[in-house]
């Protein structure tokens, strides 16, 4: 009987199928660890919306270099706003229909600014300072909360170097700096507003109740596997059946 799976073609196709279903079984344990990471990160990002707001020169203090520690938190900025630095986000929608995002520098009292992204406008609003939008005030407080600067991806569209951008494909802070005349914050905020029914529209606040389909891949993953050793087996022994 075991003769009969020491043939050379047996020990290939056994050794294929153990190696494919292992596979699987790391692919799923690698879900599993994502599914681990999600979960974590959605409590931080949560833990730190709930936390009250901090002066954002004091943030950055906290998180020493560490952008990401600061990342979400609720933050006040005082300032005010450069109209003529405003720069518009492509690419953002909004119930369905395309626009941009308003990004306005606020500057604050020690000649340094931040970057605030004041929410959503439709394409027709293609210049800046945006018209026919609600007006900027001209000083105050600014409420909202903490994001890291946007980096391009692989394939992503790439913004040229050089020369004022009126639009930009993502908030890139190093980009961005070249075309005012102040340093600005190594983050954004994102303008925490009411919705008042006037332009910009104010972006939703994250929520960290999705911890994706990690779990669902683990799941699928360990099925392959299960199929793969399970369908092995039974045409192993039905090949023994009919060699007896």
């Amino acid at each position: 009987m075991l003769r009969h799976f020491l043939q050379p073609k047996w020990i290939a196709a056994t050794v294929v199928v153990i190696v494919i279903a292992s596979l699987f079984i790391v692919l799923g344990f690698w879900q599993l660890n994502r599914l681990n990471q999600r979960t974590t990160e959605n409590a931080v990002g949560e833990e730190r919306l709930d936390e009250p707001p901090a002066d954002l020169d004091d943030l950055l203090v906290q998180a020493d270099g560490d952008l990401s520690a600061i990342e979400y938190r609720r933050a006040i900025a005082t300032g005010t706003f450069d109209v003529e630095g405003e720069v518009l986000v492509r690419s953002q929608v909004y119930l369905g229909t395309a626009g941009f995002n308003v990004v306005t520098p606020l500057i604050k009292e020690d000649g340094s600014a931040v970057l605030v992204n004041r929410g959503w406008v439709p394409l027709n609003m293609d210049t800046v300072p945006v018209e026919g939008a609600a007006p900027v005030p001209i000083a105050g407080t600014v409420n909202g909360w903490i994001e890291l600067s946007q980096s391009r991806p692989p394939l992503g569209p790439k913004d040229p170097e050089g020369g004022r951008l009126v639009s930009v494909s993502r908030i890139d802070i190093s980009r961005i700096q070249p075309q005012v005349a102040y340093p600005l914050a190594p983050v954004y905020l994102v303008l925490e507003n009411p919705t008042t029914g006037e332009l910009p529209v104010p972006l939703a606040v994250p929520r960290f109740d999705d911890d994706g389909p990690h779990l669902a891949y683990a799941i699928q993953w360990f099925g392959f596997a299960m199929v793969l050793l399970g369908g092995y087996f039974f045409f192993a022994r039905k090949q023994l059946r009919s060699s007896v």
